[in-house]
Parts: structure tokens; sequence; C-alpha cells
């Protein structure tokens, strides 16, 4: 008995997606659960797992196709059945319309006068007026062609639904917030002291290495206590202020930069916030995150400096109203009492909906973070 192969509902108000790539063509055999095809969302990319074992004996769209949730997609049929259509050519693209070249002016023509008639030594103002409009046509015409596109040295790619929804979130967030930043820098040593002292101990004890997220998770979630206005969103005409701290984490993905959030940051030591960032960046490489591991953040936190940057204006993560940029640590010359000392130094940055939060408190959040990120025994007396 045939089984149908349907777009399955893939979260809220999402109700299309985009068939990336087919993993089983007509004619293989597939067991139960087995991944057959990719959907990609406007928000994640999602493999769809046979209902039933079989062959897939239909692909009923294309590579590029948009499909609706519900809709069937694909045929699974008994083993011993012959696949009953070809697998799907892909979609024709209209050709583009031939371009219409404008026509250049022919450069104006100066006169030249009978030789029996005396010529003046050099050309009438009309003349030269001429040559020189001539001349700028010519020059025009010259230009136009040479910024020509050279179409054998570029490629055109399509963008995926995820890089759309990423761009228009962006666009959003400029377009619809009062975005701030604010800057500040902290002094690692104590933190790069206490990872060098029990990393050992921290790795034989829980299995993974104590980085330097966890501290700066858990030095958020303490200052957001204090400035609630960080941790909320514009809803209409209110301001809904968030009593749970579930951060977005911003990792690296094979299809782009993704921001999947940790739960419940408040009530996570240092090793259960390392392993649950740990979790989220392997399952990102690896294309497994889930609708609900992308939504519902209060804040989001990222790490510039992982690649190498110094200093950026982290953008907001809608509907959110702030977002903590982190950066690399490079050694600078800093005053420490009357002396001048090389110290491991970041730069951090703020960015804020200033239509929810004064700079003043901004301000004092990020002080607060520097604070304790110094001062890692802070973080442990909860002050």
């Amino acid at each position: 008995m045939p089984t149908d192969l349907v777009v399955p509902k893939l979260g809220e108000s999402i109700s299309e997606a985009v068939i990336s790539k087919w993993l089983k063509q007509v004619g293989e055999p597939i067991a139960v659960d087995e991944p057959v095809v990719d959907l990609e969302t406007d928000k994640v990319s999602v493999a769809l797992p046979a209902p039933a074992a079989g062959v897939l004996s239909e692909q009923r769209f294309a590579v590029g196709a948009t499909v609706k949730v519900g809709e069937v997609i694909g045929i699974i049929g008994a083993q011993a059945e012959t696949p009953i259509a070809k697998r799907v050519a892909t979609l024709p693209v209209p050709a583009p319309a031939p371009a219409q070249a404008s026509p250049t002016p022919p450069a104006p023509s100066v006169s030249i006068a009978p030789a029996a008639i005396p010529q003046p030594s050099h050309p009438s103002p009309t003349a030269r007026r001429a040559l020189r409009e001539g001349a700028t046509v010519h020059a025009t015409a010259n230009a136009n062609v040479s910024r020509a596109p050279n179409l054998a040295n570029e490629e055109v790619v399509a963008m995926t639904p995820l890089r759309k929804r990423i761009a228009e979130r962006l666009v959003e967030a400029q377009h619809t917030a009062a975005i701030l930043t604010t800057f500040n820098e902290v002094d690692m040593t104590a933190i790069q002291a206490l990872r060098a002292r029990y990393q050992d101990a921290f790795v034989a004890r829980h299995g993974i290495k104590l980085g330097f997220m966890s501290f700066f998770v858990r030095a958020c979630a303490e200052s957001l206590k204090l400035f609630p206005g960080l941790n909320a969103e514009v809803r209409g005409s209110d301001i809904v202020f968030k009593k749970h701290y579930d951060f977005g984490i911003a990792v690296g993905s094979g299809k782009g930069l993704v921001v999947p959030v940790l739960r419940n940051v408040d009530h996570l030591g240092l090793a259960d916030t390392e392993k649950g960032i740990a979790s989220l960046a392997a399952r990102a490489k690896e294309n497994k995150l889930t609708l609900d591991d992308l939504s519902g953040g209060t804040f989001s936190i990222t790490n510039g400096g992982i690649y190498g940057s110094m200093m950026s204006t982290p953008l907001l993560n809608m509907p959110q109203t702030g977002i903590l940029g982190m950066h690399n640590i490079i050694k600078r010359p800093i005053a420490v009492g009357d002396e001048i000392a090389l110290r491991p130094m970041m730069y951090l940055a703020l960015s804020y909906d200033h239509r929810v939060v004064d700079g003043r408190e901004a301000v004092q959040f990020l002080v607060g973070v520097k604070e304790r990120l110094e001062a890692p025994e802070r973080m442990m007396l909860e002050i």
C-alpha cells in the first residue's frame, strides 16, 4: 500500500517550506524513520523522515520548490513495487528578457568650410563646444561599456529561505527598534587565572572544559535581575518584562549564524551552562536544531571574538531589547593603581532598544557585567 510523504507542521506561524535536497532518489529503498528530504523554512532546516519502509516511487516536487504544510510531496511504495513516476526535473527558470541596449548617440560633427574661404587659426566658440560635447559622449559611452558586468566571472545564487529571513529580521530590527550601543572593556585577568588553576579538575569532574561563555552568561543573568528592561520586549503598546532568563547564544552552522536558546540560565551552574552551549553548537553544525531550539529567547550573547573581531555593534535579535557582544582578548597596557601593566582586555558592546531602556540603565548594566567578570567571586556570592 503506497504511503504519502507529507510536509508536517513545522512550527507556529510557519505555513510553507522549500525543498532544499532530496536525500533519496526514485527507486531507492527506504527504512522507517530514515531521512528522505531536507526541508528549509525561514527559521530552520529539518530532515523529513520516512513514515514507512519501502521504495521511493515518486518525487512530486523538484529541489527549490515551495511546498505547503500538509501537502504530499512524494510517495513511498512497497518494496516489490515498480516506481510509478520518474524523478521530477528541475523546475524551469524563465529566461530573462533580452536587455534593451540604449543606442549610443553619435558624436556631433563639425562642418569644415571650403578651402577657398580663409580659416581662423583657432576653432570658433561653436566648434569648440561641439568638440567638447562629442568628446564627452564618447567618454561616457566607453565608461558605460567598461562598467558592464562580466557574467563569465559571476555566480548568481538564490537566497535560501533561512538567509532571507535573517535579512528580513536584521532590517526589521533597524526599522522598528531605536537601537543604541554602549561600550566598555573588561580585564580578563581574574577569569584567566581561575580557569588555569581549576581547568584540569573541572574537566575531570564534569567532562567538559571551562570556557569564557559560561562566565558571561552568569554575569549577564545576575545583572539583568537589576535591570529588567533588557530582558523584555515591546508588544503593541505594552512592555512585557520577562521573569525567566532564556539566552540566545549565537553559534555558527553550515548555513550561517543561528541563535539557539539556552533555557533558564539563572538556574544553571558553570558546568551545565558549558554543556548546554556545547550541545546547541553541535546540533547547529549537524543541522539538527529544532524550531523550539530557536524560539523564545529573552536576551542574546554573540561572540565575534572567535573570528578575530576587536569591536562591533551587534543588532538586536527582535523582539528582544538587549544583546551583548563579546570580542577578542588582547593584551594592552592599562593603569593598575599607579603603575602601567599589560593585561588581557576585551571590549564589550551592549546594543539595546531605547524605547524601553534608558542610556543610564544600559551603562549600569554593562558596568555590572564588567564588575562581575573582573571579580568572579561576586557571581558565586550573587552580589
